[in-house]
């Protein structure tokens, strides 16, 4: 099922990490340090790192800021994808989506099933498109808090997909058609 063409080269992406909490700082923020840190062993490059507050407002500006670089290809955030008051991630990234990535969510809940059993139902992980109408398609995963989770994203699925080499087909790949519509006009 999951096979690697080692024939195809490696191409490193350039990927920002966003960590949204209240109360975590670069210190003791885990989550953030897993993401970047499995990242870095597979090859891409860390393009930048935050900390923001469990705020629409910050969450939706940091990303936005993030979408216009035109040399950042993926945003993976961490945290707020729960239901307390505080968790607003959704609310904040789901609005910049231009094609929702429904599958991401079915697949990380299967993957979360097999660790946690049902309590995988307390995360609202969700993925998209975002920026291919104004010329900067970037790929945004939406991740729960927990390093456990955030493992089981970018091990299960993220240093798959994220990778050119991953057959039958991978996110690298069609990354230079993202924004096909937009050259036509």
């Amino acid at each position: 099922m999951n096979k690697s063409d080692e024939i195809r080269p490696f191409i490193a992406l350039n990927i920002a990490v966003l960590t949204i909490s209240d109360t975590r700082i670069f210190e003791n923020d885990k989550s953030g340090t897993v993401l970047s840190s499995r990242l870095g062993t597979a090859g891409h490059i860390l393009a930048d790192r935050a900390i923001v507050k469990d705020d629409v407002n910050e969450i939706r500006t940091k990303v936005q800021e993030w979408i216009k670089n035109h040399h950042i290809d993926v945003i993976l955030t961490t945290g707020g994808t729960g239901f307390t008051g505080r968790d607003v991630t959704p609310e904040a990234v789901e609005p910049l989506f231009e094609k929702r990535m429904d599958g991401f969510s079915a697949v990380f809940h299967a993957i979360s099933y097999g660790k946690i059993g049902t309590s995988t139902l307390q995360s609202r992980a969700t993925a998209g498109l975002a920026g291919a109408q104004s010329g900067t398609p970037t790929f945004i995963f939406c991740l729960p808090g927990s390093p456990g989770a955030c493992k089981d994203a970018w091990d299960g699925i993220l240093s798959m997909q994220l990778d050119y080499r991953h057959t039958p087909c991978n996110f690298v790949e069609i990354m230079p058609r993202l924004d096909e519509d937009q050259k036509r006009k």
